[in-house]
């Protein structure tokens, strides 16, 4: 016996999933079996679960020697994802199942010791490459509802591998994959309920028309993180590009994709005890972080200067160019960041600096060491900076507003960003860049003037002159504006309240 079987799938390395090729091999000489190509130890271990596999199906074990090879051997190989191709090349290789369908399907799966097949992760960037290069694939049935929401791939799902064989030897069919119908998680709280805080209402609205990037900052309690986690009920839904490029990040990731939250822009809010990695992403096998996951979506930072410093500079690079790299001695992973940045402080480590109702217990140093964990490169990165001051009593007793608003404001919202995306060539306001800014959002010299003058009194970088522009030209869309008025570069004014270098005597 001397026979060679070929079987296509798929490697996982960041949101890629390069194409491995499972080659087996059998010949005569002592029984055994040796395993090339780099791969890792969960995957040598698959050398058992193979064989315990095949035999519980009913399958004859080949007492040959066989040697399988994992191409090319330069991709790190990981995960449960090769048992059932390297099962599959075995019977084919040993002439148990007809090999004229292993041509253009590509398989992926890990498999139990009675042969049942078992989900995967990151299924949602195997089955994106599998359809760029028109091939069908071939998916444990519990992937099913992931691999169909790629509406090009030609997926199909097995329970087992009893069901594999005979659809390969065309004894039988194969269920397509299938997107059941899913209730999405849209519970989200309104913005009504929040008493007073007008102006950092309108502040939040201006951000998700925009994308724009939002500080809140007041003594604790005024509403600040109730106002953030308000963002997601006023957001545009995702659009099939955007979702899909979600998805597959969270596919790849520890938690996984969650199907009821197709199409809802991701929120996430890690705790001030994160790591710099945490948000970043990493590991040997670089995986998203924090950063990444809120792709598309908001990453919200609540007690900003709680996170160490060496955390919060991270986040500049990726502020601005809107991805993340991943060096490796071997490889580099490139993962998408376009999050829209929200985050909230107090005054001062007590938090009732500037308060008239309380009185301010830390000393001038404290403050200053409190404020100096936010840099000023980082501070220029925020569009935003709103006060969120005390309420009057009297205000906390009148009654809720029983509307629900959220509705009304998110289709303003998407009426924004529609005309954005028609004039910024698909992009938001708050990601213009170069000479698009001077294009896009031209002023008279009267304005010129004005704006110059303020930016200088405030002591302002060409960064935040930047982005004063493009939030008046927010204001002007939310209005209907062809063109920029003094007004709104008045109030776009209005929202950069917060200086780190305010005389705190």
């Amino acid at each position: 016996m001397n026979q060679l079987a070929t079987v296509l799938s798929r490697g996982a390395f960041g949101i890629q999933a390069p194409p491995v090729l499972v080659e087996v091999h059998i010949s005569r000489g002592l029984p055994g079996m040796s395993m090339v190509g780099m791969p890792e130890t969960a995957v040598k271990e698959s050398k058992d679960r193979v064989r315990a596999a095949i035999m519980n199906s009913g399958f004859e074990f080949p007492q040959h020697r066989i040697t399988i090879n994992l191409s090319p051997a330069d991709i790190p190989k990981q995960g449960g994802r090769y048992d059932l191709p390297i099962a599959i090349g075995i019977l084919a290789a040993s002439d148990q199942v007809k090999i004229d369908r292993l041509k253009e399907t590509e398989l992926v799966g890990e498999l139990a010791l009675d042969g049942s097949l078992r989900a995967i992760s990151g299924v949602l960037p195997v089955a994106s490459a599998a359809a760029y290069d028109q091939h069908a694939l071939l998916v444990p049935d519990d992937n099913g509802p992931e691999t169909a929401l790629v509406k090009s791939c030609d997926g199909v799902t097995a329970q087992n591998l009893i069901e594999v064989c005979a659809w390969l030897n065309q004894t039988c069919s194969l269920p397509k994959a299938y997107q059941p119908q899913i209730h999405r998680h849209q519970d989200h709280q309104d913005l009504s309920d929040i008493k007073g805080q007008e102006h950092a209402k309108r502040a939040l609205i201006i951000a998700a028309a925009g994308g724009h990037n939002l500080l809140l900052y007041g003594p604790p309690g005024t509403g600040k993180t109730m106002l953030a986690s308000r963002m997601p009920g006023i957001l545009p839904p995702l659009t099939e590009t955007q979702a899909l490029a979600t998805a597959q990040l969270a596919s790849i990731s520890a938690g996984g994709f969650n199907p009821t939250l197709w199409g809802i822009a991701p929120f996430r809010a890690p705790h001030h005890t994160a790591s710099a990695a945490a948000l970043v992403g990493g590991g040997s096998n670089p995986l998203p972080g924090e950063i990444s996951l809120a792709h598309n979506g908001v990453l919200f930072l609540d007690e900003l200067p709680e996170f160490s410093r060496h955390v919060l500079e991270v986040l500049r690079e990726p502020m601005e160019s809107g991805k993340i790299i991943i060096s490796r001695a071997a490889r580099t992973a490139e993962f998408p960041a376009q999050f829209q940045f929200i985050s909230s402080l107090n005054p001062c480590p007590c938090g009732f600096f500037g308060d008239p109702k309380r009185q301010c217990q830390c000393s001038l140093g404290q403050i200053q060491h409190y404020r100096n964990k936010i840099s000023g490169p980082l501070l220029d990165r925020i569009d935003l900076q709103v006060e969120v001051p005390r309420i009057p009593h009297k205000k906390l007793r009148q009654m809720a507003n029983t509307k629900n608003v959220n509705r009304e404001i998110q289709e303003k919202v998407i009426i924004c960003r529609q005309l954005q995306q028609q004039r910024n060539h698909g992009k938001t306001n708050a990601q213009l860049q170069g000479k698009s800014i001077d294009k896009i959002i031209p002023l008279t010299e009267k304005q010129l003037d004005f704006l110059e003058s303020a930016v200088d009194q405030l002591h302002l970088s060409a960064r935040a002159y930047h982005r004063i522009l493009k939030v008046s030209r927010t204001i002007a869309d939310l209005e209907n504006a062809n063109e920029i008025k003094q007004k709104h570069l008045m109030e776009a004014l209005s929202y950069r309240a917060f200086d780190r270098h305010t005389n705190i005597k």
